[in-house]
């Protein structure tokens, strides 16, 4: 009787995979700097998605410096990493993200990606500061401050859930699509996303030769609308996670035949239409409450993400400090010294 009933329970979930959910996997409008980490107003962050990575930084900080090693999603973090044969001092100085007002959506991000002028192919990965966390269940305040929750239930959402880059119980993918600004520009994008084993799977989605706001799409060609059609396959539920879905970024590709230079594009939000992975369904024995497996490797998982992101943001604030805070001399005018036309540098007045 109890074999019946895992075959009933998996006849009833092939049914509700005919009903895809659409889901926004990321909204950049949610993701405008909206707290401010010091009193100069240096440090805009966003606070649904702030990281503290001072944990990880080691004991050679004071109190002062661990309070700024703090980062998120906010538009303005995002990088721009074009192709190595693309990185010169010039192409990487404009390429960046910003905040950008649209009438319609009020704030989008906006991205300027400077291309190489030679005739040759390249591209550029607009992506996050960082991977995208699954597990974090930390709550923040408005000064930025984090709060650990250690007592989290496995099956609660986590701070980048519901449009800030993670979607979880996330089976077969039906389509992808995103709501890209289009300067009639002869590049593509791409939408990259990344499993829950670290697979980066990129889509396709179009050609920006168009004005004004389009939705572009990819409509999975493997996926199979008739159940019926479909390999029935009976997965092993407990202790296993419902597999998830987070955004890696996007990637332009400009064709050699093009016109280099600059390029702007504009982004509001990425969605995916999705079967999911696993049906709620009432239980007789909550089985984590007796074993408490999924909790532990949620625990595990958790400190992995955190400790990966550390690194790079140490690395970054360590960059970021050593750079030099004055933009000129201070007893020099910017049009006193011509030394770059004339060969050499102008003398101080006393």
């Amino acid at each position: 009787m109890k074999r019946l009933f895992v075959f009933v329970a998996f006849a009833i979930a092939a049914v509700g995979t005919m009903f895809a959910d659409e889901t926004v996997l990321i909204d950049f409008s949610n993701l405008v700097p909206d707290i401010l980490l010091d009193q100069t107003g240096v440090l805009p962050q966003n606070k649904q998605t702030t990281m503290d990575f001072s944990n990880t930084a080691g004991t050679n900080y004071t109190d002062e410096q661990k309070a700024l090693m703090k980062t998120s999603l906010a538009i303005p973090n995002w990088k721009v990493e074009l192709a190595s044969s693309s990185k010169s001092i010039v192409n990487n100085v404009n390429s960046y993200t910003k905040v950008s007002t649209s009438k319609q959506f009020t704030n989008v991000m906006g991205a300027r990606v400077h291309f190489p002028v030679a005739s040759y192919n390249s591209w550029a990965l607009i992506k996050p500061p960082f991977e995208i966390p699954a597990y974090e269940f930390s709550e923040v305040d408005d000064q930025g401050e984090i709060a650990r929750t250690e007592d989290a239930p496995f099956s609660g959402q986590s701070r980048f859930e519901n449009g800030y880059g993670v979607i979880k119980n996330v089976g077969a993918i039906k389509s992808v699509a995103a709501r890209v600004y289009g300067i009639d520009a002869p590049h593509s994008v791409s939408a990259i996303l990344i499993d829950g084993n670290g697979r980066s799977q990129t889509v396709f989605l179009g050609y920006l030769n168009y004005d004004g706001w389009a939705t572009l799409a990819w409509d999975n060609p493997q996926y199979i609308n008739e159940v019926r059609s479909r390999s029935q396959r009976i997965y092993q539920l407990y202790p296993n996670y419902a597999p998830y879905v987070r955004f890696g970024g996007f990637l332009v590709q400009r064709d050699g035949g093009n016109e280099g230079g600059d390029f702007v594009v504009y982004f509001k939000d990425v969605s995916i239409v999705y079967d999911k992975a696993q049906l709620e369904t009432e239980k007789d024995i909550d089985d984590e409450s007796e074993w408490n497996i999924l909790k532990e490797r949620e625990a595990e998982r958790q400190r992995l993400e955190f400790t990966n992101f550390g690194k790079d943001q140490v690395w970054r604030y360590l960059e970021t400090e050593k750079k030099a805070p004055e933009t000129y001399f201070s007893d020099l005018s910017r049009n006193q010294n011509t030394g770059a036309a004339g060969g050499g540098a102008q003398q101080a007045q006393p």
